[in-house]
């Protein structure tokens, strides 16, 4: 496995760890629909969430959360609608980030965003 590979399945591990702990109920993990992903899916207080991990081990290019473009969020969409569909939700959703950024020293800093972009519909 690549490291870059490692470092995301790493990140995506953590996230989820972190929003457990937060009270966030797991369902499922690296959904795919065809090309599209989703890293996180949860339910918390009723509202499904997609979550998208991004791990980056420097800010030397920009922040993590910084790299979840347009076109990551429209497949993305893609993805949660395919899901919303096949589990027959009817629901309140919403989209989230977790950002994470692993200092020099080991150690890392973690952010949730929340409602960090809106669906297109």
């Amino acid at each position: 496995m690549a490291i870059h590979n490692q470092i995301g399945a790493w990140g995506e591990a953590k996230a989820a760890h972190f929003l457990q702990a937060k009270g966030y109920e797991l369902l499922d993990e690296n959904w795919t629909f065809g090309k599209c992903e989703v890293d996180l899916i949860c339910l918390y207080k009723g509202v499904m969430v997609f979550v998208e991990v991004k791990t980056r081990s420097s800010s030397a290019f920009g922040r993590p959360e910084e790299f979840v473009d347009q076109r990551k969020q429209n497949l993305m969409q893609t993805a949660a609608e395919a899901y919303l569909r096949a589990v027959d939700y009817k629901g309140e959703i919403r989209f989230d980030i977790v950002a994470i950024l692993i200092k020099s020293d080991e150690t890392y800093e973690i952010e949730h965003i929340e409602d960090a972009f809106w669906s297109y519909e």
